[in-house]
């Protein structure tokens, strides 16, 4: 495994970790349960970092799982975009 991969998969995991805390805050300040477009704009970009990861490392389960989720991703941006008024709750 060379540094580069491995780096890249760690900060891939890493923004995962990030799009869950602005998330949080967010609903903190609000003071209810919402997703903000960051969250999801964070998750298009990891989960293309963990995309690019996956094909690397050959693993097919891996690869299926991070394109779905870039599907769902991009979905919901598309929905904000439409629809910027209405929170993601």
């Amino acid at each position: 495994m060379t540094p580069f991969w491995l780096a890249l998969g760690f900060l891939g995991q890493s923004l995962y970790g990030v799009r869950i805390i602005v998330q949080w805050i967010s609903s903190e300040r609000l003071k209810c349960s919402i997703v903000p477009a960051s969250f999801w704009y964070i998750s298009v970009l990891a989960g293309a970092i963990l995309l690019s990861y996956a094909i690397w490392r050959r693993d097919p389960v891996f690869i299926f799982n991070e394109a779905f989720c870039l599907f769902i991703y991009i979905r919901n941006i598309i929905m904000h975009r439409k629809n910027p008024e209405k929170p993601t709750v």
